[in-house]
Formats: structure tokens, C-alpha cells, sequence
């Protein structure tokens, strides 16, 4: 049997529950485990709300089938034994009492609602083991110290707007902002039970929450290449975007002899491939990424006059981000010099990197020793609530294979073995958080 054979035969075990009382192999074999079968169950069923004919689900923020989602969900807390209720923001937050009043609430989650033709994984394997963590809790007798909160966050793939309302860095000109459902973001938070002209006093402040973990699936290939079973997640990558225009001279492309144009679309090129060499010059996990362009007058015989392209640069250093940036920039000003055109940078997006809490990170890897697993420490590439969340509290994240790193697509899968055991590391790293009285 090899590594891969062993994990896989081992996570498949653990998530089922099937290992419980062989003697030596857990330190702790008093402590409840999660019921993989359920799980499972519990994310084909959600699977069939906003199922398209691809295969995957397009359960938009704001759709019939996200409310559908949610009244599922919610029905799934109630069987939990938790207390859901929808907050001014529009989250879904379902609560469990501790043992001591006084201690802030343990906070894990994630998300439910998809991009366009997504998959099945991406949001629902935190949301829906979050709830079975509660459950398990429930069905054990187990009660925590500190009160519990399983957070659905709303409209996550649309600009985590559901916990950036509660870290306070939403703005109220985003209201108006319509959404892939075709609805603003107040009609949505309306519909989904929350108040659009209250949502400062769903901000919660340093303090209010004593830890915040998300489950999540990979996104990317690392784990499952590696044959690694649980990541644990550094940080959150930083992201900045900028719109470039480059502007030359619409000329008629007949009668303008090569020498004597300043051809836009020419110069962006240049540009485009400067971003690739200035991202991959330095060492790291840096990405670098023009992912839109547009070109006037857009028309065969014309030489190009205007260009407008975007520039996305990630990584868990904001520092580097600006490094990287303005290597971009001195190279775009060269390339305006010798082509005749101009090229203008605007920032207009940025999103704060947020690295997990180090011992919260030790946690999760002790968890994941304790149930026989392997682990890989890693940052993530994509953006996630925890991100939001980090402002007011520590965060921890885990992460399990996506098989080949599909995402964001109908083929998008994890295996329910893989699922199984980060659901077993989440339950056993929250009991561990739940037992300290610090993190420092």
C-alpha cells in the first residue's frame, strides 16, 4: 500500500468513524468524531438547489436558489441543535450557548452561494461542516466553554460583502452595485432578512469574536499533486488592481507606414508581456495577471488609437505588491517613451492580505497529526471570508484537495474522504481552541 493508498484508506476511516477505540493510534480517543455519511448526504442535497445542466450549480447571492440554500442550511442548524438567525448584514448565524457567558463566541463558517455554472464544493464543504461539527458536538454531549457561531456568510463570490460588512470595510456607494442575480446589494440584503440602512451596527469590533476557523477547499492542485491531505493556510493573499490605458493615435491603417505610428494596442502588448517578466523576476508566489482588454477603435482597418486593460498583482506581502508594481510602471513609462503613446495606471480595487494566527496554524496541524494526516503549510491564492473576518479576530483556515485544481467550474470536486477528514480537523482543532484561555 502506498502513502496515497494509506491516507486515503485512513481519511476514509476517520470521517466515518470507523477507527474509534484501535488502541495507540489517537491521544484522545474520548473525543467525538464527525459522521462522513451525513456530510456527504448533506452536500449532494444542497448540490440540487440551483443545479445547472452542466453538472454544477449556479446558486447566485440574491437568487431564488440562494434563498432556497439558506432555508436548507438553516434547517440543518435547527437539527444541530443551533439557533439560526439572519443578522442586519444578511448572514446567517446560528448559535450554540457555552458553558462560561462571559467568553466571546468561536466563530467558523464559510459560504453558500456560487458563481455562475460553479461547482459543488467551493463554500459548501465549510458551511455545511461547520454545521457538523455542531452536530456532533450536539449528538456527544460535548459543551464548550465558550459560545459557539456557525457564520453562512452572504454573497461571498461577489465581494465577501456579508462579513466586509461586519469588518466595517464596506461602503455604502456598494449598495448600488448590481449583482450576477440582476439585484443591487440592498435589494438583496432585504430579501435575504437584513437592513441595508443598519449595517453599522453589524460591525463587530476587535475582541468580539475570540477566533474565527473556514474550511475550505484548496482551489488549486498543490494538495492533491503532492498527495498531501490537509493544508494549512499562511495567509490570505493581498490583492491591488489598476485600469491601464494606453493611448496612441487612431490612424488608417492603409496609409500609415509602420515607422510613423503609435499604435496603442502595439505598446500594450509590450506591456502585457512586461508584466509577465516583472512578477516572475523576483523570487516567491507572486501572480501577476492582465485578465481584460479592450481596444479602440476596435476596427480592422483603423491602426489602434486607445487601449484599456487590467493589471491584478497578489501576494500575502502588501510591500511586494508595491515592488512589483512599480517595476510595472517604470516599464510601461519606456515602453509610452520609445512607442509614441502614453500609459496611465488607476488604482481601483485593493484587498488587505491577512495572515492566519501562528498558533492557531500549530492547532491545526497538531488536529491533523492526532487523526494520522499529512499536512503542507501553504497560502491561499484566492480570496475567502476569513480574509474580512482577520480584522476583528484571529483566523485559522484549512484546506483539502480539489482533484487536479478545478474551481469555479461544474467539474469541480473534492474527494468526500478528503472532505471527511478536514471536517475531523476542524472539529478537533475548535475543542482545541475552546481549552486555551490565550493564544499568545
Amino acid at each position: 500500500m502506498n502513502r496515497r493508498e494509506f491516507n486515503t484508506r485512513m481519511a476514509t476511516l476517520i470521517g466515518t468513524g470507523s477507527l474509534t477505540g484501535v488502541p495507540g493510534l489517537f491521544r484522545r480517543q474520548g473525543r467525538p468524531r464527525v459522521n462522513g455519511q451525513r456530510i456527504s448526504r448533506h452536500l449532494a442535497e444542497l448540490a440540487q438547489i440551483g443545479k445547472n445542466p452542466q453538472g454544477g450549480v449556479s446558486r447566485l447571492a440574491y437568487s431564488e436558489a440562494d434563498l432556497q440554500g439558506r432555508e436548507y442550511v438553516m434547517g440543518l442548524m435547527r437539527a444541530a441543535q443551533l439557533e439560526p438567525t439572519i443578522d442586519i448584514a444578511g448572514n446567517i448565524l446560528g448559535r450554540r450557548a457555552g458553558t462560561d457567558a462571559s467568553l466571546p463566541p468561536l466563530m467558523f463558517g464559510s459560504h453558500i452561494d456560487s458563481v455562475p455554472e460553479g461547482g459543488d464544493y467551493d463554500g459548501p464543504v465549510g458551511s455545511i461542516g461547520a454545521i457538523e461539527v455542531a452536530q456532533a458536538l450536539a449528538e456527544n454531549d460535548v459543551a464548550t466553554r465558550h459560545p459557539l457561531e456557525v457564520a453562512v456568510f452572504q454573497n461571498e463570490e461577489g465581494g465577501k460583502t456579508g462579513s466586509r460588512v461586519l469588518d466595517g470595510e464596506f461602503a455604502e456607494r456598494e449598495l448600488e452595485i448590481v449583482t450576477a442575480s440582476g439585484r443591487t446589494i440592498a435589494e438583496g440584503i432585504r430579501i435575504l432578512g437584513g437592513d441595508p440602512t443598519r449595517l453599522a451596527e453589524a460591525r463587530r469590533h476587535p475582541g468580539a469574536v475570540a477566533a474565527f476557523l473556514e474550511l475550505h477547499v484548496e482551489q488549486g492542485a498543490i494538495l492533491d499533486r503532492e498527495q498531501i491531505n490537509i493544508g494549512v493556510v499562511e495567509g490570505i493573499v493581498g490583492i491591488k488592481r489598476w485600469n491601464v490605458i494606453v493611448e496612441g493615435f487612431a490612424n488608417h491603417a492603409g496609409t500609415t507606414p509602420m515607422e510613423h505610428r503609435q499604435d496603442a494596442l502595439l505598446a500594450a502588448a509590450k506591456l502585457i508581456q512586461a508584466v509577465n517578466e516583472v512578477v516572475r523576476a523576483m523570487p516567491g508566489r507572486q501572480v501577476g495577471t492582465v485578465g481584460r482588454i479592450q481596444v479602440e477603435p476596435g476596427a480592422p482597418n483603423v491602426v489602434p488609437g486607445r487601449v484599456t486593460l487590467s493589471l491584478e498583482v497578489r501576494d500575502l506581502d502588501m510591500a511586494k505588491i508595491d515592488r512589483i508594481f512599480e517595476g510595472v510602471r517604470m516599464e510601461g513609462q519606456a515602453i509610452a517613451r520609445d512607442s509614441g503613446t502614453t500609459v496611465e495606471f488607476d488604482e481601483f480595487y485593493v484587498s488587505r492580505s491577512a495572515p492566519t494566527h501562528e498558533r492557531i496554524r500549530q492547532l491545526i496541524e497538531h488536529a491533523a497529526a492526532e487523526l494520522g494526516l499529512t499536512t503542507l503549510r501553504m497560502p491561499s491564492g484566492a480570496g475567502h471570508d476569513a480574509q474580512s473576518v482577520a480584522r476583528f479576530a484571529p483566523i485559522g483556515m484549512i484546506f483539502v484537495p480539489s482533484v487536479g485544481g478545478i474551481s469555479h467550474s461544474p467539474k469541480e470536486f473534492s474527494r468526500p474522504e478528503d472532505i471527511n477528514a478536514g471536517v475531523n480537523v476542524l472539529l478537533q482543532t475548535l475543542l482545541e481552541l475552546d481549552a486555551l484561555t490565550s493564544l499568545e
